[in-house]
């Protein structure tokens, strides 16, 4: 018996490393090619940053760059704060919000392209020029419900006789959200607007069919597009590596928020 217990044990943990091999190989694989001397992106010809050092001087990818943090970080406040306030309307009536609460986590099950066309659709209905605002508008409607989601979970734990008893000592709403809601729920809200912002940065169908024409509205992701349809570069690499780079510090760090949420 002890035998077949080990023997599984073994079995399951070289089912593991063959799944995260799969996974995260490539990825490593990515990150070493970007440190790599020579011109071609799959042969190793020694380690150098000089890919690193040219995006440095690269106009049309430091534009997309700061396009990029402008729409993720508009994106990133308007959907943090109309994800809190419907996390906490949706959670405060809880038994009579299914109907709504189904219609506010749409956006997370609609595929991509789906969720894409129907904005572009919307913007052209509606005859508004595209640019970076809708982009922005775009990924409040996409990061929405990722925030609303990661706050009410918080609230679920949450103990709403509190804001009864603020109110009872002569709290207004606005003072009893501002002194008593929000420094409860402020990991969350941390967490969730982390969330939202590695998604605005990663995103790219949803800015493809929202964003104008021309280098105003290029963003991060269209730019690596575009580049690597020439063919991939050792600066492609590099850049692929910085863009998952602060993703995966982000996500960390919302990770750890979320982990101090549930020990609270």
């Amino acid at each position: 018996m002890a035998e077949r217990s080990a023997a599984a044990r073994r079995s399951g943990t070289a089912v593991l490393v063959l799944v995260f091999a799969f996974l995260y190989v490539p990825i490593a694989v990515l990150v070493a090619l970007s440190f790599n001397e020579g011109g071609l992106p799959t042969v190793w010809s020694g380690f150098s940053t000089r890919w690193y050092v040219s995006l440095a001087s690269n106009q049309d990818i430091l534009s997309a760059a700061l396009n990029t943090l402008v729409v993720a970080v508009a994106s990133t406040a308007i959907a943090t704060l109309l994800g809190t306030l419907l996390a906490i309307g949706i959670e405060m009536r809880r038994r009579r919000g299914t109907v709504l609460e189904a219609l506010v986590f749409a956006p997370m099950i609609i595929p991509d392209i789906v969720l894409a066309v129907a904005l572009l659709s919307f913007f052209s209905m509606l005859d508004v020029t595209m640019g970076l605002h809708t982009i922005v508008l775009a990924h409040v409607v996409f990061n929405l419900a990722f925030v609303c989601a990661v706050v009410r979970a918080r609230l679920k734990s949450f103990d709403w006789s509190i804001t009864e008893a603020s109110a009872d000592l002569g709290a207004s709403a606005l003072t009893t959200f501002r002194r008593v809601t929000l420094p409860v729920i402020l990991p969350a809200v941390i967490a969730g607007a982390l969330l939202a912002f590695t998604l605005s940065v990663d995103e790219f169908i949803i800015a493809f069919f929202t964003a104008g024409a021309g280098r105003s509205s290029t963003t991060l992701p269209m730019q690596i597009y575009s580049m690597i349809r020439f063919g991939i570069t050792p600066e492609i690499n590099a850049l692929a590596t910085i863009v998952m780079a602060v993703s995966v510090i982000a996500l960390a760090i919302s990770q750890r928020l979320n982990r101090g949420m549930v020990g609270q």
